[in-house]
């Protein structure tokens, strides 16, 4: 079948202009939807809710990102992935926030003792606390918030599991190498 015009000689490109108007009226509606939809970060779908809610509570943030240089020992963590993990903690536990602020007051009064410390303290006088240690835990060296079946997969090539022996190992998948080598160029060995 010929795709014609109106006037009834064949359309040179072949499409049909009815597909084409109404693929351009899609993608208009859908970027009218995602800027109405902007100001209200309770009905914003997937990944834009993540970016709603760091920036809606910096201070949370700041605590969130405080607490887990403290609970693994790092300086610092990857700002993107960082904005990610509290969020998706953050919807996982709508006590999160509040536990940050009181796992932080806990450490500086006792002295900001190793994870796994701070886990056994608390197991027995605020499970609550204990299991949002173990959350935060998760979420940076496993890359996963959530349990099963509705588990949020946040990171992989960046989860912190794989920095003990990153100079020995690559991280596990379907390439031979370390993520993105095909992007650097060969040595001249």
């Amino acid at each position: 079948m010929t795709d014609v015009t109106q006037d009834g000689t064949p359309h040179p490109s072949g499409h049909r202009p009815g597909r084409r108007q109404f693929v351009t009226g899609a993608c208009a509606a859908a970027a009218v939807l995602a800027f109405t939809m902007a100001g209200r970060p309770g009905s914003l779908p997937g990944f834009a809710r993540v970016f709603a809610a760091t920036s809606a509570d910096d201070s949370g943030y700041d605590a969130f990102i405080a607490l887990s240089q403290r609970l693994t020992g790092r300086a610092s963590f990857d700002k993107l992935l960082g904005e990610r993990v509290y969020a998706a903690l953050a919807r996982a536990n709508s006590q999160f926030v509040s536990n940050v602020d009181t796992l932080s007051g806990w450490l500086q009064s006792h002295g900001g003792v190793p994870s796994d410390s701070v886990t056994a303290a608390l197991k027995d006088a605020q499970p609550e606390l204990a299991t949002t240690v173990g959350d935060i835990m998760r979420a940076w060296y496993l890359g996963l918030v959530g349990d099963s079946p509705h588990i949020e997969v946040l990171a992989y090539e960046k989860a912190l599991m794989f920095d003990p022996v990153n100079d020995v190992l690559t991280i596990p998948s379907y390439c031979r190498d370390v993520p993105f080598y095909w992007t650097k160029k060969p040595g001249s060995s």
